[in-house]
């Protein structure tokens, strides 16, 4: 024992068999302090009152009894009657005095704390209530937290306002929904070191995706100053996520970094007062632009989390904090996560908006679902009195206070806060769209304006003009039936990656780098180059987009190899097939800086594209960054999965000046198990396609481009482009010529153009046919993989 009694005990005493004592967010600090140190988790040193200190603190005066008497008789849907009892409730818990042993246990504690660390150090006095954090339960955010309370008379009363918080309006609302008897929910006051975040960092990880639960992703936010801003919401912080496989493997694992705005940071103030002790600040502009965390600062937090989840054996929702004097990285609390682990894998919900809009204000998604009606704008809770069922709330930030009308909402909107606030966490657990951080919804809203909110579009968030149609699908998850054929996904955008990985597939047949490229970068790639030589104006821009990288090349590469390992992690260890940039010219003119670079052509569609441009010289350190970010995927990161397709290959001349290319590069056919692709789609690759073949590990037919070259039809004429059809003889000779060829040489041969998805009868030809893989439309999968099965065992039509 290091000091503990019945009313107060030490973190280092304690574990996760003390909830009932301590509850479950100090019997957590216990656990980690006691087993997870030697890991190098570091937790700051701190102390808990006991729930049974909590009890005979209340038992004083019939307090407890008047409590649970004003509490039987409350209707917590009537918000008025909620306010005015959960009013009187906190101010008599307040006036309550501590027994004098209690008291007397708190000052000795708080003395040796002052001993080890200084007169300087200031503390944290939370809560931990003996039904929060438990695997069935999230009470986030409704018991308040107390920042740099300094000195013993501040901490005694920030105590006391901790054990007042468990009657906030929230905190009574959310047990009585949940069906937690109020009288058996007891509070302990965690009192902690602070950790200097105040000028350093913090925020929020969690050990699986948010979104939708992807469990080999460990997901940070990160902004400056004191963590409370993350959590209530109040900026919208950097992002980042990292690769457990990689990290375990001692690799590099940091998958994706987004730079949040950052505009504002909680710091100390020298106020003394509890309640007083810290504000907000702006963030200097020059700092908002840079990422809040380095790789190596990431790195070490995504250690920590996958130390404590492997300890725990759960998905975790952990706040971490940089103390600003020392450098290091601390965790400040830990407990299990209660939205995606707790939903079942047999089916998946998507939502899909049918009909889109004017967009009005844009965020970070929070749901993955649609939600539509009339805009209603609060500034405060006051003012939730006058909310309607079916509304979209609109506010700054919606504080956890507002959790009941929360449920009520059609979807929430708000101007700030990032993913991991307790709006976006409380949104997720009541099952409703959110798009957080617009920066601008109040103003760019109405009140009564009708709206529709889709969550289900990617990461980014968009609230459109109007009652927009939507429908709501089902698909099953389940076991599939085996098929002769490997079913795979065209897959556009990262964002959208770990979602779709949740149904049933055999890999990425394609991933489009210039997807990539238009949506993470955005800038013509020679304009990253050549930056120095912009006129002023985009050299403006440009700079703007790449502050947080640190060169135009390390921007290109590293946004080029977050997408691209954002797939390949999705779907390990199934392969994904990368096609590289297949932009047209008039496409590529289409970036940031790209008029400058590119030539103007009457049909770019059979121009400067594929295999000729990599192989020119004007294009030839764009083709090199291209392939710097591959491989560092396959080499560094060790996502090997990955496999390198080239587009547009007229002639086998060029074939083979590709593949040496690619070499020059670092990326050399057969080695760290490397295959290269080629695109079958041109009318030469089917009928050469032995002599292709020498070059290539396969081929991956695009139908679209084939049926257009072969038939000479423009699909986007409106005059031709009904005769448009994969089914034509003409083209199915050229699908049998280059899936023949394939077979006879055993190499791969698959096909990622639209036909599969839009003709069920061209996809059971080319079962028929032989070939290795479909990869089809996300949308798609189910319906075609069941089909198919249902041909195979005679029972089709």
């Amino acid at each position: 024992m290091t000091g503990s009694t019945p009313n107060v005990a030490w973190f280092a005493d304690l574990g996760l068999t003390d909830v009932d004592a301590v509850g479950g967010k100090n019997a957590s600090l216990g656990e980690m302090v006691q087993h997870l140190s030697a890991a190098g988790v570091r937790v700051p040193d701190g102390f808990a009152t006991t729930a049974d200190a909590y009890r005979r603190f209340l038992e004083h005066e019939g307090l407890a009894d008047r409590i649970n008497g004003m509490l039987s008789s409350l209707d917590v849907e009537d918000t008025r009657a909620l306010a005015d009892v959960g009013g009187q409730l906190r101010e008599a818990v307040e006036r309550q005095p501590f027994p004098p042993d209690l008291e007397a246990d708190i000052r000795t504690a708080y003395e040796r704390l002052v001993g080890e660390h200084g007169d300087e150090v200031s503390f944290a006095v939370r809560s931990s209530a003996t039904a929060e954090d438990l695997p069935d339960a999230s009470f986030a955010g409704q018991q308040e937290t107390f920042l740099n309370v300094r000195g013993i008379d501040s901490v005694l009363l920030a105590i006391k306002r901790v054990f007042a918080s468990l009657y906030n309006d929230r905190a009574i609302a959310y047990r009585v929904h949940s069906d937690f008897d109020h009288s058996v929910v007891a509070l302990s006051a965690g009192v902690q070191r602070m950790v200097r975040s105040d000028i350093g960092a913090s925020g929020v990880m969690f050990t699986i995706d948010t979104e939708s639960g992807f469990p080999d992703a460990v997901f940070i936010t990160s902004s400056y100053g004191l963590g409370e801003a993350v959590v209530q919401g109040a900026v919208n912080p950097d992002e980042f996520y990292v690769y457990k496989p990689a990290l375990r493997a001692g690799r590099p694992a940091v998958l994706k970094r987004g730079v949040g705005d950052k505009a504002t940071k909680m710091v100390y103030t020298d106020d003394a007062e509890v309640g007083r002790t810290t504000e907000f600040v702006d963030v200097d502009p020059a700092e908002r632009v840079r990422l809040s965390l380095t790789d190596n600062e990431v790195t070490e937090l995504a250690r920590h989390a996958l130390a404590i989840e492997e300890h725990y054996g759960r998905p975790m929702d952990i706040e971490w904090g940089r103390d600003g004097l020392d450098g290091e990285l601390y965790i400040l609390q830990a407990r299990p996560e209660t939205v995606k682990s707790r939903q079942g894998s047999t089916s998946q919900q998507r939502f899909t908006l049918d009909e889109r809009g004017p967009v009005l204000v844009e965020g970070r998604a929070i749901g993955q679902k649609i939600g539509a009606g009339p805009v209603r704008i609060l500034a405060s809770a006051e003012q939730m009195h006058d909310f309607e069922p079916g509304n979209v709330l609109v506010a700054d930030m919606t504080d956890p206070d507002w959790e009941p009308i929360m449920k009520r909402a059609s979807a929430i909107v708000t101007n700030r806060g990032g993913r991991t606030c307790h709006a976006a966490i409380i949104a997720r657990e009541l099952g409703i769209p959110a798009v957080v951080g617009t920066g601008s919804a109040t103003t760019a809203l109405a009140d009564g304006q009708e709206v529709t909110v889709s969550a289900a579009e990617g990461d980014t968030g968009r609230v459109y003009e109007g009652l927009r149609r939507f429908t709501v699908s089902e698909t099953a998850l389940g076991d599939m039936p085996e098929l002769p054929v490997k079913i795979m996904m065209n897959v556009g955008t990262p964002d959208q990656a770990f979602e779709f990985s949740r149904l049933p597939h055999r890999g990425v047949g394609l991933a489009r780098l210039e997807f990539i490229i238009n949506r993470q970068i955005g800038i013509h790639p020679r304009a990253l180059l050549e930056l120095e030589d912009q006129e002023p104006g985009i050299r403006a821009e440009v700079e703007a987009l790449i502050a947080a990288y640190d060169s135009p090349r390390d921007f290109f590469v590293k946004r080029v190899a977050e997408g691209v390992s954002m797939l390949a992690a999705a779907f390990a260890p199934e392969p994904v097939i990368v096609r590289m940039s297949d932009f047209k010219s008039n496409e590529y003119a289409g970036l940031l800086g790209g008029q400058r670079y590119e030539p103007h052509e009457e049909n770019p569609m059979i121009g400067y594209r594929g295999a000729a441009r990599y192989l020119s010289e004007d294009f030839a350190e764009c083709f090199a960054m291209e392939a710097e970010a591959l491989r560092h995927v396959r080499d560094e990161m060790g996502l090997t999965n990955v496999k390198v397709m080239i587009p547009f290959v007229r002639t086998v001349t060029e074939a083979k000046g590709v593949i040496d290319l690619l070499a020059e590069h670092g990326l050399r056919r057969g080695e760290n198990d490397l295959q290269v692709v080629m695109m079958c789609e041109i009318p030469s690759n089917a009928v050469l396609a032995d002599a292709f073949l020498d070059h290539f590990d396969g081929f991956s037919i695009g139908s679209n481009d084939l049926t257009q070259l072969t038939l000479g039809i423009d699909r986007d004429s409106s005059l031709v482009a009904e005769g448009f059809d994969e089914r034509d003889p003409a083209v199915k000779r050229m699908l049998s010529m280059a899936i023949e060829a394939c077979r006879a040489r055993g190499k791969y041969v698959g096909i990622c153009g639209q036909g599969p998805s839009d003709h069920p009868d061209l996809a059971e030809w080319l079962l028929d046919q032989g070939i290795e893989s479909m990869s089809l439309n996300p949308d798609t999968v189910v319906d075609t993989w069941l089909r198919l099965a249902k041909r195979g065992s005679g029972n089709g039509e």
